[in-house]
């Protein structure tokens, strides 16, 4: 199987079996640093929160959203927060707003449309 770079930017088609299992990869993340502490093992958090950003990601589809739930989880006591369980629950409320397909002036065959 071959990997693009446009393939990490795609938007996953979204199921609920996908859907359940981003919840469960964010709560069982946000669990597991709150039962290690503030303090936690030494990059014990870090590690969940790369795997949970790479897990949620090819489950979900990448978001930017995803970008500063990983930079707050670096902070010592933020990472207390469910933060991975909010970003999952933000990004897919986001998701479920936005139109499924998007046409742009070309596609659609007027040319005086003036995209800014």
């Amino acid at each position: 199987m071959r990997y693009d770079a446009h393939d990490v930017f795609d938007v996953a088609i979204v199921t609920r079996t996908r859907i359940r299992s981003a919840y469960a990869v964010a709560v069982l993340t946000d669990a597991l640093q709150l039962a290690l502490g503030p303090l936690g093992w030494t990059f014990a958090d870090e590690i969940l929160d790369v795997i949970a950003m790479i897990v949620i990601s090819r489950l979900i589809g990448f978001h930017a959203l995803l970008l500063p739930t990983f930079v707050l989880e670096l902070v010592p006591i933020a990472d207390l927060l469910p933060t991975w369980t909010g970003a999952v629950a933000l990004v897919l409320a986001l998701r479920r707003r936005s139109p499924a397909e998007t046409t742009s002036p070309s596609t659609t065959g007027d040319r005086n449309v003036i995209d800014v």
